[in-house]
């Protein structure tokens, strides 16, 4: 599957912090119909387009179909809970969602997840099964742990070049929006993946 990220970051240390521990994302699943991929592209960018204006909106992760297949996976972001129902309830959302039926082979599924949730949760786990948050604990730190080590050393040169980026808070939000990005993005999920048969368990 093909994956397009679309993030608003924080420029300050302690806000990443609190947006990695509060947020909330929507997982919405689109089952389109074959014939309907190029009309569903289209209306995809536009209602993302849409959902960006909404407070509290801080970024989209896209998981497109591999050839042959044509289920998207989309990822919302928002700063709370009060503010993902704001978009989901919106009349905006409700007459794009209606504008698109015709192209989808049954109704939209979406999860809503809070806080690190969105990570731990796998295809191949019932949706309301969830670890145990010790077990959650041990893997985050696991994950975090040594990019908080390697993140400020790849930073290191760029900060030395250019001295304002290395003002007190400047260089600690470009780190720890750097940390925050992979482990969103990248790290965790394929840590989860590998580990899912003993979080789980």
């Amino acid at each position: 599957m093909s994956q397009e990220t679309v993030s608003m970051t924080d420029s300050s240390a302690d806000s990443n912090s609190a947006q990695a521990a509060n947020n909330v994302t929507l997982k919405i699943c689109h089952r389109v119909k074959p014939s309907a991929r190029s009309e569903y592209e289209a209306w995809l960018r536009k209602i993302i387009q849409a959902a960006s204006q909404y407070p509290g909106h801080q970024g989209v992760h896209i998981l497109r179909p591999t050839d042959g297949h044509h289920d998207f996976e989309i990822a919302l972001r928002f700063a709370s809970s009060e503010e993902a129902a704001r978009w989901l309830e919106s009349e905006e959302r409700q007459a794009l969602v209606r504008d698109i039926l015709p192209a989808f082979r049954q109704e939209e599924e979406i999860e809503i997840n809070s806080g690190i949730d969105y990570w731990f949760n796998t295809s191949g786990a019932a949706p309301t099964k969830q670890p145990v948050r010790w077990k959650q604990w041990v893997v985050t730190t696991g994950v975090i742990w040594p990019l908080t080590m390697i993140v400020p050393f790849l930073w290191a040169p760029v900060l030395e070049t250019f001295p304002l980026l290395s003002t007190w808070g400047v260089r600690h939000g470009f780190i720890a929006a750097t940390i925050v990005g992979l482990v969103v993005y990248v790290v965790m999920p394929r840590v989860v993946r590998l580990v899912a048969p003993w979080m789980f368990r």
